[in-house]
């Protein structure tokens, strides 16, 4: 499934990410040779329907590939799911999602499982100085990285984008997990689809990444870093219908529950409404993936309500995402990264 290129094929920047297919007709990892060594990778449209991670690419890339200019450190570009991207969808029907089938995952026999493999081997090979994952979300959400790791390093990494920062560990068969393995990796969250602010942040942050001669190694200060950490994946069950501020479902959730994303919410807010069934609710799953719904939800007077404080992050009102992903995810604040060792 994967090719690999030690060139920017002709015209390929002229491209916006549906026509990336034509031109590449599968996945690519594409080796630039920079002034330093090891490389750094960053992967885009590892999601079809999230180009931002590309135009960031195509701006980043122009001085040096039209331009003429030595790239400041190597860079290894994995442009992930064209096919998806041309119809502008997270992945096609019948694909597995690009970014839960990365080495670590508990499966791991489909083809694409096996390419993500191709992909850490051939880093390996040549060395990686990081690792960037590039994404946009559907719901309201502030520009944040992620990390897998508790470390200075990967922090350090992080805050270069943005002092937001979240901790997780679930789902498996993330790229920055799998990469987290060999090199300090993030992912980057970078809002809608569409808002230039994304792109040109993408840019500037991965243009910063190719100048760092080395990763920080001293702890992050405490006053530049809000960290949370993930506790709880969301979904709506398979069985349960769903809507937002619409009659006629189980579940009618808020019609504006996208704005609850990072925001701290108390113990019995209401999140909406359940019809039929009695004990209809929300199934949520921790970082060991067990259940724990009744921990975070009850059905209350006809209320789906929070039964712990939480703060919520990539909340959407997406249906089809909430089918193929998740509704959201769970946060806490976080602070062990005070106790980690310099």
């Amino acid at each position: 499934m994967l090719q690999e290129l030690d060139y920017i094929p002709s015209g390929l920047l002229e491209l916006d990410a549906p026509r990336l297919e034509s031109a590449l007709e599968r996945p690519t990892l594409v080796h630039l040779k920079g002034r330093r060594e090891p490389p750094l990778l960053v992967s885009v449209l590892m999601h079809g329907n999230e180009t931002t991670g590309w135009e960031a690419v195509r701006q980043l890339l122009v001085p040096y590939i039209t331009g003429g200019q030595e790239l400041p450190r190597s860079l290894s570009l994995f442009i992930s799911n064209v096919s998806a991207a041309t119809v502008g969808l997270r992945r096609l029907d019948g694909q597995p999602d690009y970014n839960r089938v990365w080495p670590g995952c508990e499966d791991s026999g489909t083809p694409e499982h096996g390419m993500m493999r191709q992909v850490v081997d051939s880093m390996l090979q040549r060395g990686v100085f990081a690792s960037v994952d590039v994404h946009n979300n559907t719901g309201l959400n502030p520009h944040y990285a992620c990390v897998n790791v508790i470390d200075h390093r990967f922090l350090h990494l992080a805050t270069l984008f943005g002092r937001t920062v979240v901790y997780f560990i679930r789902p498996c068969g993330v790229q920055s997990l799998a990469m987290s393995k060999y090199c300090p990796a993030v992912t980057l969250e970078c809002g809608k689809v569409g808002q230039e602010y994304g792109v040109e942040h993408a840019r500037d942050y991965l243009n910063a990444c190719l100048h760092l001669a080395k990763h920080p190694e001293h702890p992050v200060a405490e006053q530049d870093i809000d960290l949370f950490h993930t506790v709880a994946i969301v979904k709506v069950p398979e069985t349960v219908s769903f809507g937002f501020g619409e009659d006629g479902v189980d579940i009618a959730l808020a019609e504006d529950l996208d704005h609850l994303n990072f925001q701290e919410l108390p113990r019995g807010t209401t999140l909406g409404r359940v019809s039929g069934q009695n004990g209809i609710s929300l199934t949520a799953c921790d970082e060991q993936g067990q259940d724990v719904s009744e921990r975070y939800f009850s059905v209350e007077d006809g209320e789906l309500r929070l039964r712990v404080p939480v703060m919520p992050s990539m909340l959407t009102k997406d249906h089809r995402v909430v089918r193929q992903d998740c509704l959201c995810y769970l946060m806490e604040r976080y602070n062990d990264h005070l106790q980690v060792s310099s």
